[in-house]
């Protein structure tokens, strides 16, 4: 397995002492090269005639790899480490967003206004007429993000309060790319009556729900409860989020490749909720030929494990993921670490496009087969054609808020797909550039103006 690459999630500052003469920052830079740190800013803190205090920014790639760094630089002689801080947990702390108020109170008349007795004629009015919550309230504006911390990132159940990151995380990404107001509701059950229930009761708030980190297969009867019961839309991200923005590098990489959606046969590994919504939306958008594996192999008909999201996969063939990757022309992975060997790339078809979306390590490392596919993508930001589900969900929230979606719908989806896919001109097309970067300004208009146009058709618009 090739080590990962240090990248800024195990991100940390040392502060040292040395003495103020030629050729000692020297020494520490080269110890923690030696030690495979990837070295950012340099600062002088404190300078004396004999002694000097900086700071060193360095990326490591895991925490264990952060310790042998520090260590490294404290073996040296004359060098003394003054403080270590981790730099991810110290963006974290206080947490990640905050509540504020958009009108300033400076006055009597303000606070009469924005509260009582004021604020008593727009309770009346709502009470009126319902829909006036849209003009009248933060609802036409307003997700929840809701988890039940079953299934945070890859790291398994952590419960609603190990949840909380990844929520506030979420959240910031919501505002940050296409205005949208978010906020973590952290379920302090896992039962299913309950949390749809929960939800139910705090709807009036909001305009949409996104559902986040639920388990499968938990996570599909939730969601389908839920849209069937409230009159705003529900998007699971883990399901939906990442079967739009896989379908559009897909998109890109067939076009690449010179291959047809209806003729490639597509593996796909992990039938979880990633892997049974990728399915789902590869058929409605042309894809003839899928096998999906699991951690027992291929979903077959002669399996009798099956649940009945993976039924609906199954095909008339058993064996391993290695038996079913032979002869493909697309594999996509939302499944476990080096489950994928340089063999099993090798014996797909020609020109093999390869998605190994784990994360944070992937199905197999793209160092060991990048002669081997035409192209490759995973899940991570240190590689190119990075997979990420904020391509789709804040462009796809401010579509439905905006034209007040009742529901969401498979159309909208696939014009998600098509409009991020559409972002990279032929021109700009190559292995390394099928998906827009995520910081690309157009792509959370595009896309909502995309969804809104899908839902106007389908008839879900409200206005």
């Amino acid at each position: 397995m090739v080590s990962l690459t240090p990248n800024p999630s195990y991100s940390l500052t040392i502060r040292f002492q040395l003495p103020n003469k030629t050729g000692m920052l020297a020494l520490v830079i080269q110890a923690i090269a030696d030690a495979g740190g990837n070295i950012g800013q340099i600062d002088l803190i404190e300078s004396t005639r004999k002694l000097l205090v900086r700071d060193i920014t360095v990326d490591a790639s895991s925490t264990e790899h952060s310790e042998m760094i520090v260590n490294s630089v404290k073996a040296l002689n004359e060098i003394k480490v003054l403080s270590v801080y981790d730099r991810t947990f110290n963006l974290h702390r206080g947490g990640k967003i905050s509540v504020q108020s958009k009108i300033p109170l400076k006055s009597q008349s303000d606070l009469a206004m924005a509260y009582t007795p004021g604020v008593g004629r727009i309770c009346t009015a709502i009470a009126e007429n319902p829909d006036d919550a849209y003009v009248l309230t933060i609802k036409s504006n307003m997700v929840a993000i809701v988890t039940d911390g079953s299934a945070v990132l890859g790291l398994g159940n952590l419960g609603p309060a190990g949840a909380m990151p990844v929520m506030e995380g979420k959240a910031m990404l919501f505002k940050e790319f296409a205005g949208v107001d978010a906020f973590p509701v952290c379920l302090a059950t896992q039962d299913v009556d309950e949390i749809v229930q929960t939800v139910k009761n705090i709807a009036p708030v909001f305009g949409g729900v996104n559902l986040e980190d639920i388990s499968a297969p938990r996570c599909f009867e939730i969601e389908a409860r839920l849209q069937k019961e409230l009159d705003i839309p529900i998007f699971h991200d883990d399901q939906h989020g990442t079967a739009i923005v896989s379908l559009a590098a897909l998109f890109n990489a067939l076009k690449l490749v010179k291959k047809p959606m209806d003729q490639v046969r597509i593996v796909i590994n992990g039938a979880g909720a990633a892997g049974i919504a990728i399915a789902r939306l590869l058929r409605k958008a042309g894809a003839e030929d899928i096998v999906m594996c699991d951690s027992r192999g291929i979903l077959s008909h002669s399996r009798v494990d099956l649940n009945n999201q993976k039924r609906e996969f199954a095909v008339n063939q058993s064996g391993t993921l290695a038996d079913a990757m032979m002869g493909t022309d697309v594999f996509m992975g939302v499944s476990a670490p080096g489950v994928v060997t340089p063999e099993m790339v090798r014996s797909m078809a020609v020109d093999p496009i390869v998605f190994a979306m784990a994360n944070p390590i992937p199905e197999i490392q793209p160092e060991l087969v990048t002669d081997d596919v035409a192209v490759m993508a995973t899940g991570r930001s240190d590689y190119p054609n990075q997979i990420n589900n904020v391509l789709a969900f804040p462009g796809i929230f401010r579509g439905t808020l905006d034209c007040r979606a009742k529901t969401m719908t498979t159309s909208m989806f696939l014009e998600a797909a098509s409009a991020i896919a559409s972002l990279v001109k032929v021109s700009d097309l190559d292995k390394e550039h099928i998906i827009p970067s995520v910081f690309d300004e157009r792509v959370a208009t595009t896309v909502a103006a995309a969804v809104q146009r899908a839902a106007r058709a389908d008839g879900v618009a409200g206005n």
